[in-house]
């Protein structure tokens, strides 16, 4: 994979209009309490918008989830740090997402981006068409798809790790 210069350049521009429509749609089926059908590959992260202070909600897809020390759920950016969500998130942190039925309010913690290679090469490893797929929508060009071109990919998408907070506030 030949990475571009500057990945910003070739993300895709954000949702608008009926293509707006059809990635909100989610986000029905969760206030319509049927987040369960969704299962455990899709989250609804509710988070405070940076400049309006208004409650916000995007449904996004988790890379991986950790169980043995506590849930955790990782999330991509795959619009880069420019999406909304990310944005919020770096100014306050502080969440709740939604998994199936379940609330759980989260603290985000960002991920080096060493530690997002790793993650984006075992995503590669366990669903390889749609990350093939999700890496072109992105604009990341893949030779061969090996490890080592996923995890060049992985290197210039902001992960976020979602993390269980504990009564005072954080993880």
């Amino acid at each position: 994979m030949t990475a571009p210069e500057n990945p910003e350049s070739t993300r895709p521009e954000l949702p608008t209009g009926w293509r707006r429509f059809l990635f909100r749609l989610p986000i029905r089926l969760y206030r319509a309490r049927l987040g369960w059908l969704l299962g455990r590959r899709l989250l609804l992260l509710e988070h405070v918008g940076r400049k309006s202070g208004r409650t916000r909600q995007v449904v996004i897809e988790v890379v991986a989830r950790d169980v043995p020390h506590g849930p955790s759920w990782t999330v991509a950016s795959g619009f880069g740090p420019r999406a909304a969500w990310y944005r919020n998130l770096r100014a306050t942190p502080r969440v709740t997402i939604q998994v199936g039925a379940r609330r759980h309010d989260v603290v985000a913690r960002f991920l080096p981006p060493d530690e997002g290679a790793e993650l984006m090469a075992g995503y590669a490893a366990r669903n390889p068409r749609l990350a093939r797929r999700l890496s072109a929508f992105m604009g990341f060009r893949l030779a061969d798809g090996s490890p080592d071109e996923f995890r060049r990919v992985g290197r210039s998408i902001p992960f976020v790790r979602l993390e269980p907070r504990t009564p005072d506030g954080e993880s």
